[in-house]
């Protein structure tokens, strides 16, 4: 009788006990919430009272007028250059990637340490930032298309690697071991295993990054002086806003548009 009144009521126990704890974690926001508020002096009642002010400046000073609609060549271009440069970035890493993510995957690394190794490199990469990125390659290699490049393509390396080797472990783990059960050797493995099972879900990935890429390319060229975050720091210090904010619309259709395309690759190859 004991037993069966433990159990009736154990799940109402169980129900007040999450209700509490989700309780406290609310309560824990709020105050950190707050508190950071105070520390920051930010007050949410002044931000919210002045979004009609900020709509009407912006409506007043953002519109593109026929002036910045006349730069719409130059800056179509200058998107152009972004958009390859995404690509070229996005490609090259995923090919280093692919022997990176070889190595170090549970599935087909040679040993442990190359394992050790590729992942340790590749975790450096993904855990630097792109801006972080491009700073240090400006100092290095000063303001130029190439230090953008290489910005985007340490980036891309360090989160394909990663994705990679999930990718090869999760899709090609029991026709790897099929094929060293039969005596294959392990060119023959990832030529015949690897390779056909994670193909797909890598070139989603690549796609991924492509997208990725164009709206990182925007901030990495306002620090390497590059493409067309270059061009829209140029209008801005020069208070051409309407010409800035076109820069800005052309960045968003542009990358809405290759993320329906990619969208549309990745469901015919998946």
């Amino acid at each position: 009788m004991s037993s069966l009144l433990i159990e009736k009521t154990s799940p109402t126990a169980y129900f007040r006990k999450q209700k509490l704890t989700l309780t406290l974690f609310l309560l824990g926001m709020i105050f950190v919430s707050w508190g950071a508020s105070v520390l920051t002096q930010f007050d949410l009642f002044d931000a919210f009272a002045a979004i009609p002010r900020v709509a009407a400046w912006m409506t007043a000073n953002l519109l593109p007028d026929a002036k910045a609609w006349s730069r719409l060549p130059r800056i179509l271009d200058k998107l152009w250059d972004t958009i390859l440069m995404s690509v070229m970035a996005s490609v090259a890493a995923s090919v280093v990637s692919f022997v990176f993510a070889i190595l170090g995957s549970v599935t087909t690394r040679p040993n442990g340490v190359f394992a050790f190794l590729a992942r340790t490199i590749a975790s450096i990469n993904r855990n630097i930032p792109v801006a972080a990125w491009a700073m240090i390659f400006l100092l290095s290699f000063g303001q130029s298309s190439f230090t953008g490049f290489l910005a985007l393509f340490f980036a891309t390396f360090g989160f394909l690697t990663r994705a990679f080797m999930e990718t090869i472990d999760e899709a090609s783990a029991s026709s790897v071991e099929a094929l060293r059960a039969a005596g294959a050797s392990y060119s023959q493995v990832i030529a015949q295993a690897v390779i056909p099972a994670s193909l797909p879900q890598m070139m989603s990935w690549v796609l991924y990054m492509v997208e990725t890429n164009i709206r990182s390319a925007t901030l990495v060229g306002l620090l390497t002086g590059s493409g067309i975050g270059f061009m829209f720091s140029v209008y801005y210090k020069s208070l051409q806003y309407r010409s800035a904010s076109l820069v800005v619309l052309s960045i968003v259709v542009v990358v809405l548009a290759i993320e329906l395309i990619s969208n549309a690759v990745r469901r015919v190859i998946l």
